[in-house]
């Protein structure tokens, strides 16, 4: 049987830890997915949810029960991802190596160095979340790479008030509150990060019937997977840009390099993936709603495959157009990816 909030909440006050985690167990991975939106790093939006809780347990106390137990986390989780922005320790972050390749040259800047890829696991249970009446995007797309990259381009309080306005659906009254600022700023703030936002989605393709969506196992996505997958373990470069719109777009956090059409995709591959001797192994997953690959290395050394890199797509229809590589093979355990593949099956 359900235990009632408001006798959860008396015994959490009483300093019951089981009856503070019964409260707050179904909010928990929601908090984690705003804070993954606000940071755009999975590893930060886990610490920024500790301390989430920590603060909140710590805090009962002072819940009036004036908002729900929901929209008091919001606060506490939101505060907390724009201390965590502020702090002078946190970005930017230390120039990475580049590959061990020479790399062509670059069409622009690239992402974001810090940002990490969602596993989808990880968003089973919001699939069917509905969001407030304020919202301006569906879930889906609000957890999508390019959404993500482009809330990463907003400065930190016009983010937390997109993300509580226009993915969560918040009131201007209760975001307005949340951030301890005036309706007023609140909508000045939304107007400036709205266009920021829909320029760069424009600019990525991602506008309209281009908009990533979270559809998985569709006849043209498990095609386009099949392909992907084999251009790549066959080492067939021709196959791979056959999959490519022309203004495909290539990036690889933390290395901040864009690559676009297929001119750069062409000889990024050349340089980079498809050099001679090297052979791979693909093992197809999902990431923030779309379509990841863990890309393996031979090492003829050890007769194994060694994690190289964890490639998150961006499809229309039977096309891919944007490629994401996170070199940081770190990310990979997070999709219950191993470390290594035995050189044969």
């Amino acid at each position: 049987m359900e235990m009632d909030t408001t006798d959860l909440i008396a015994r959490a006050r009483a300093g019951d830890h089981d009856a503070f985690r019964d409260l707050v167990q179904g909010h928990s991975q929601e908090l984690q997915v705003h804070c993954y939106r606000i940071l755009g790093s999975l590893q930060d939006a886990e610490d920024a949810l500790q301390e989430t809780l920590v603060s909140a347990w710590r805090n009962l106390g002072e819940f009036g029960q004036r908002s729900s137990l929901r929209t008091w986390l919001y606060k506490i989780a939101t505060n907390r991802c724009l201390d965590m922005l502020r702090a002078n320790s946190r970005r930017p972050r230390i120039a990475p190596p580049l590959p061990e390749a020479t790399l062509p040259e670059p069409t622009g800047a690239g992402d974001p160095a810090w940002l990490e890829p969602y596993p989808d696991v990880l968003l089973d249970h919001l699939v069917d979340q509905r969001p407030g009446p304020e919202a301006r995007y569906e879930s889906t797309e609000a957890i999508s790479l390019a959404f993500i990259t482009a809330l990463q381009l907003l400065p930190p309080r016009q983010r937390a008030a997109l993300v509580l306005r226009d993915v969560l659906g918040y009131h201007a009254a209760e975001v307005a509150q949340m951030l301890d600022a005036t309706q007023e700023s609140v909508h000045s703030a939304l107007k400036r990060a709205r266009a920021t936002v829909d320029n760069h989605l424009a600019d990525d393709g991602s506008t309209g019937s281009g908009r990533p969506a979270r559809q998985p196992d569709t006849a043209a996505e498990h095609r386009l997977v099949a392909r992907f997958t084999d251009a790549l373990e066959r080492a067939d470069l021709d196959a791979l840009i056959d999959l490519l719109v022309t203004d495909v777009r290539l990036s690889m956090p933390p290395v901040m390099l864009e690559y676009r059409g297929l001119d750069s995709a062409q000889r990024l591959f050349s340089a980079v993936v498809f050099r001679p001797g090297r052979t791979y192994r693909v093992v197809p997953t999902r990431a923030n709603g779309q379509p990841a690959f863990g890309v393996y290395l031979a090492d003829p050394h050890a007769g194994v495959y060694r994690a190289y890199t964890l490639l998150v797509i961006t499809t229309a229809g039977d096309t891919i157009t944007a490629i994401t590589g996170f070199s940081n093979t770190n990310v990979m355990t997070r999709f219950g990816l191993p470390r290594t593949l035995p050189e044969t099956e």
